[in-house]
């Protein structure tokens, strides 16, 4: 329970569902960790204190939960790693890889509960053979089935989605039908530990380090300004550069030796081919041969029909039918076929 309207209203529908439910919060990190002293964030007091209300007008226990080692190792450590290897990270899948759907299920075992709910927009199914299936929810504004692709068979068979079913607007109609506090409150549109959304200052607090001034440049080396320390910048970015050209130019790529940021046309950020690394297969079996289906290189996205060529060290190619725009490093790669997500992992390179 995070104290939004969406792990409430999970809690709610399991408790009328007639389960034993406790109500829990992750405490991730320390505000001081990620230099806020205050605010609204997903481990702030105010949402604590929200979620402890719900939960005492469910009538049901609550407990906090303090998992900010596992947090800080597992998740702001590897956002910083991306971030200064050149990638662009979401730490949103791997804080429910490691998180959520691990050390969360391994508290679950330690307090005798089987199952674990959350209040994400998508469904769990089951094929022919029985096995799981993760599908998408049935609001494509809200469907947060891309945020679960590392999902596994075990994950899934002790996973509740009681939202899977219901739109936002339903969601709030019930909060606000039983009284919850946060029946219209805002849902939460940064990262936890950079509600500011200045990722730079982030990771010069966390890590410690500067990140110095460089040169942009061209494909062909030609310098054309100077960048303000290369983990402020991300592929597909054309705000804030501050180069004057002849035509409008966008970060397509990072010179980590050179720390230099790579700018070019908007031609230039599209690609046919994006290779994955850590694939992990919905179904636990990895396919042996290429296959065609939609894909995803980002949140949001449309999906775009591509060829998959399984790879050996456990990742893909996929190879688009018409050109991805900016494809970032450090972006997960989802595949699906219609509703049901086939798998995903995390894109390494493109061309």
């Amino acid at each position: 329970m995070s104290g939004g309207v969406d792990s409430s209203v999970a809690a709610l529908l399991t408790k009328e569902a007639g389960y034993r439910v406790l109500g829990c919060t992750m405490r991730l990190y320390e505000n001081e960790d990620a230099g806020i002293p205050s605010g609204r964030t997903c481990c702030s007091l105010d949402d604590v204190e929200d979620a402890r209300s719900v939960a005492r007008k469910i009538g049901i226990p609550y407990q906090v939960f303090n998992f900010t080692g596992e947090f800080r190792s597992r998740v702001m450590e590897r956002f910083a790693a991306c971030y200064e290897a050149g990638g662009t990270p979401n730490p949103c899948l791997d804080c429910n890889r490691f998180l959520k759907f691990d050390r969360l299920l391994r508290r679950a075992d330690e307090l005798g509960y089987r199952m674990l709910v959350t209040g994400h927009y998508a469904k769990i199914g089951r094929d022919e053979e029985g096995r799981f299936t993760l599908l998408k929810g049935p609001d494509p504004r809200k469907d947060q089935s891309y945020f679960l692709c590392g999902m596994t068979q075990a994950q899934l068979s002790r996973t509740l989605f009681p939202l899977g079913s219901l739109t936002k607007e339903e969601v709030r109609r019930i909060a606000e039908e039983h009284g919850f506090l946060n029946a219209e409150k805002p849902d939460s549109q940064d990262i936890c530990f950079v509600p500011d959304g200045d990722y730079a200052a982030f990771l010069r607090r966390f890590t410690g380090r500067d990140y110095p001034e460089g040169d942009f440049i061209l494909r062909d080396g030609t310098v054309v300004g100077r960048h303000k320390g290369i983990v402020n910048y991300t592929v597909g970015q054309r705000r804030g550069l501050g180069v004057a050209w002849t035509e409008s130019l966008y970060v397509i790529g990072k010179d980590l030796d050179r720390n230099a940021v790579i700018l070019g046309p908007e031609k230039e950020l599209y690609v046919r081919e994006v290779r994955t690394k850590d694939m992990n297969w919905i179904r636990g079996i990895a396919p042996s041969r290429p296959f065609r289906c939609t894909a995803v290189t980002r949140y949001h996205q449309k999906e775009a029909w591509a060829e998959i060529v399984p790879l050996e060290n456990g990742g893909i190619r996929a190879v688009f039918d018409e050109p991805r725009r900016a494809v970032s490093p450090g972006q997960a790669v989802v595949l699906y076929d219609g509703d049901r997500v086939i798998g995903g992992g995390e894109a390494v390179d493109s061309v």
